[in-house]
């Protein structure tokens, strides 16, 4: 039967109201968390899928944790066919039985039934303090296999008819190291995903079943055809990208690479990555469901933004995946995954955003600065107790747009800015770090007629007792991102211990201890370049001097735009003439 049709209203209604209960979620996360890097960084998802496993509304989060959702979602029915029932919660963390990213983010999934029918199911996804394994925290850069990263769960009921089975959740919380706070942020998924489950009834009360589900199918629809129309607009052929890890974090320095090529015809598009390199010892491997995700992120970025909000399952239909099996992008059972949302999920966006710049060069878009974060763990003396934490405040710009450049400041590619950066305030109260310097860099963004964000100066000071450091979370410091047309790739980051005021170098995708009184300093790239540097506006060079983004030397040799020192105003003959010869300065 065909489905009924709606009204514009009423279609614009119900399609705003999926939308605005997946932010309402959110909110739930925010107001009752007690995890930093959920409650404060926001680094959570949630989406709604209908009883078939197709996605219906994805508006916010991060493409890992939720993108893909389809693929764990469809597991989870297929998993529990004939035994799902109103009130159930399913949670799901592992990557090779239940599609998901990493051991660290938890999916919460619940049925929404309506008249005894499954008619749609929602997933709340967040990153847990800690999952068990070596180290606290799961970036543990050289474990034997995932095993060794933490506790890995199928598909498990933790609630039937909304009463917990706490024998379940009493044997999943007691491997893990902070277990009350886990629980409480356990709690506030499944909050959320019953307040999804109040607001998705109250819809269909109002509306009734068939205008709700018709509405659906139309969103559907218009979501496939926006998208296809824009594929049509790309010129047929094969575009090629890749971009690199710095090392697996078992064998070091050998760097890892994802290699893609988008083919374009008519209204589809395919993105092979079969020429990516073997899955590794190290953790950087990504399962296919990543991947997946991480593609059509990086496609989803470079389509019209008004399309941003509304993506469906009518988006994912004009476009397929292909990773082969036992490839660093299809990794198989059971290679370590525990890096793969930066170290390689972000390498998959940027290669996929490097080969539809040359597509559509009208929207290319320029690699963010790396991700170099941290796990810090350790002992509080105030107040006696174990704590870890992870911050991205060290993460470099965005990478710049043609007609934009890349804005200061927000999070790593894999986020889209999602994630937030902490305050001093916040982060010195949690924790036993004091904050000694935090600022932008100057001459560490991509330069190009459109310049990439600038990267960061991160400076803390260890103020508790002894401590480790996995800086499994980390790149560039060897490779860099892409720019396009022309502009600078990022920059590189590099990171230094202090003690007794000597200074030694540190590395990413490594451990390493820490005393008191120890001061870790990070210097991070910023984002990269669109566009020929030596064609952007002299005003703006000048500008980004005045406002420390550049210095006057870089001004002259980056984008020969030649400098009064004293006054600081264009000398135009000079850079006109540096302009002109295009050749040695």
């Amino acid at each position: 039967m065909a489905p009924a049709r709606v009204d514009p209203m009423t279609l614009s209604t119900v399609w705003h109201f999926f939308q605005n209960t997946c932010r309402e979620m959110r909110h739930v996360i925010d107001r009752t968390a007690q995890n930093y890097l959920i409650a404060q960084l926001h680094d959570v998802s949630v989406g709604i899928w209908d009883g078939t496993g197709r996605t219906v509304a994805i508006p916010i989060g991060l493409s890992v944790q939720y993108l893909g959702g389809k693929l764990s979602v469809e597991y989870v029915l297929n998993k529990f066919k004939g035994n799902l029932n109103p009130g159930d919660e399913i949670l799901v963390n592992d990557p090779y039985h239940g599609h998901c990213c990493h051991l660290p983010d938890w999916g919460f999934y619940r049925p929404i039934f309506y008249q005894g029918e499954l008619l749609f199911i929602t997933l709340c996804r967040a990153h847990q303090m800690d999952t068990g394994g070596a180290y606290p925290g799961g970036y543990f850069p050289n474990a034997y296999d995932i095993h060794a990263e933490g506790l890995c769960i199928p598909g498990t009921k933790v609630m039937e008819g909304d009463k917990e089975r706490e024998d379940v959740m009493e044997l999943i919380l007691n491997n893990v190291r902070w277990p009350q706070g886990t629980r409480i942020d356990n709690y506030a998924q499944i909050a959320a995903t019953r307040l999804c489950e109040q607001r998705i009834v109250a819809l269909l009360d109002k509306y009734g079943k068939e205008t709700v589900l018709s509405c659906v199918e139309e969103m559907m629809a218009r979501t496939e055809r926006a998208v296809r129309s824009s594929i049509e607009k790309i010129p047929d052929g094969t575009y090629y990208g890749e971009a690199a890890t710095d090392d697996d974090g078992t064998e070091l320095d050998v760097q890892v690479w994802v290699r893609c090529e988008v083919t374009v015809k008519g209204d589809t598009l395919k993105v092979d990555f079969s020429k990516s390199d073997k899955q590794r010892k190290g953790f950087v491997n990504c399962v296919f469901n990543s991947t997946y995700a991480d593609a059509l992120w990086a496609f989803f970025m470079i389509l019209d933004p008004a399309l941003g909000e509304y993506h469906n399952e009518g988006s994912l239909r004009p476009i397929t995946v292909d990773a082969p099996p036992g490839s660093v992008v299809n990794a198989q059972y059971p290679a370590t995954v525990g890096a793969s949302p930066v170290s390689m999920g972000n390498q998959i966006i940027q290669a996929v955003l490097n080969a539809m710049s040359k597509a559509i060069p009208e929207r290319a878009i320029g690699s963010w600065g790396m991700r170099y974060g941290h796990y810090i763990f350790g002992q509080d003396p105030r107040t006696n107790e174990k704590y870890v934490v992870t911050t991205f405040d060290m993460d470099g710009g965005t990478g710049a747009v043609r007609g934009f450049d890349g804005f200061d400041g927000p999070c790593s590619l894999g986020s889209l800015g999602t994630v937030n950066k902490g305050n001093v305030e916040e982060l010195e109260m949690r924790f036993p770090w004091r904050y000694v310097r935090w600022e932008f860099v100057c001459d560490t963004a991509g330069a190009g007629t459109w310049r990439g964000g600038s990267g960061m100066h991160w400076e803390v000071e260890n103020t508790g007792g002894e401590a480790g450091i996995a800086t499994g979370s980390s790149d560039g410091e060897v490779v860099r991102g892409p720019g396009a047309l022309g502009g600078e790739p990022t920059g590189n980051s590099r990171a230094f211990l202090i003690r007794n005021g000597e200074k030694t170098r540190i590395q990413g995708h490594r451990l390493y201890q820490l005393k008191p009184g120890d001061v870790l300093l990070k210097i991070t790239g910023g984002g990269a370049g669109v566009g020929d540097p030596t064609e952007r506006d002299a005003e703006k060079v000048r500008w980004d001097v005045l406002s420390g983004m550049i210095s006057i030397q870089s001004a002259r040799d980056r984008y020969r735009v030649v400098l009064d020192p004293a006054s600081l105003t264009v000398d135009t003959e000079k850079t006109k003439a540096m302009r002109s010869r295009r050749g040695e300065i």
